[in-house]
């Protein structure tokens, strides 16, 4: 794996990517499912949004829906798998999307990353870290820093002592210290969300 050698030369993630398996980034075909899925899972526990997601898809006999089923599908019936008003103005929010703009992982393909983010965060409920998220997992971009996660800011803090008392310098800092990384930032996130979690 070309990124474990790189990140390397970081003698404090050294020590991560070396103690990890090496991690695998796949591309998913229907990004519209993931985003949806995304919305689903916000604020909510693995466990919790695995359960929801599984019901959403058996509403539709358990197949992966086309957004027109989404669409299709009456607001009390997703509210009654769990989701919330807002959740559920997301989730047809994208659906919508997809058949008016369309999200072709070719079409999104063709963009860079900050493009990709630009277009997708003009749907409301999407924002940029969900974008991130979609770039890493859907799209299996290697380069993509996720600034604002809470994870990779309290791994980062404590892996490099960094000081959190101010919101903006962390955030400065956080930035010049992933700016070694590229161009396989992705990677380094991943390590860090593991670390922090086998921690």
């Amino acid at each position: 794996m070309e990124y474990i050698a790189h990140l390397s030369k970081d003698k404090k993630l050294k020590k991560l990517v070396e103690a990890a398996e090496p991690h695998q980034l796949k591309k998913r075909k229907n990004i519209c499912t993931y985003l949806c899925a995304s919305i689903m899972s916000q604020q909510l526990s693995t466990k919790v949004a695995d359960v929801i997601y599984k019901r959403f898809i058996a509403l539709y006999g358990g197949k992966e829906p086309l957004p027109q089923q989404i669409l299709d599908t009456p607001f009390e019936q997703l509210r009654g798998i769990g989701l919330s008003n807002a959740k559920v103005s997301y989730v047809k929010n994208v659906a919508q999307f997809e058949i008016e703009k369309g999200m072709d992982p070719k079409k999104l393909r063709k963009m860079d990353n900050e493009e990709v983010i630009a277009y997708l965060t003009e749907i409301k409920g999407v924002g940029r870290w969900t974008v991130e998220m979609l770039l890493m997992f859907a799209l299996g971009r290697e380069d993509v820093f996720a600034v604002d996660d809470l994870g990779i800011q309290n791994a980062m803090i404590k892996l490099y002592k960094l000081d959190k008392s101010d919101k903006k310098q962390l955030r400065e800092k956080m930035l010049k210290v992933s700016a070694k990384w590229s161009p396989y930032r992705t990677y380094a996130c991943v390590h860090l969300w593991r670390w922090k979690d086998n921690g």
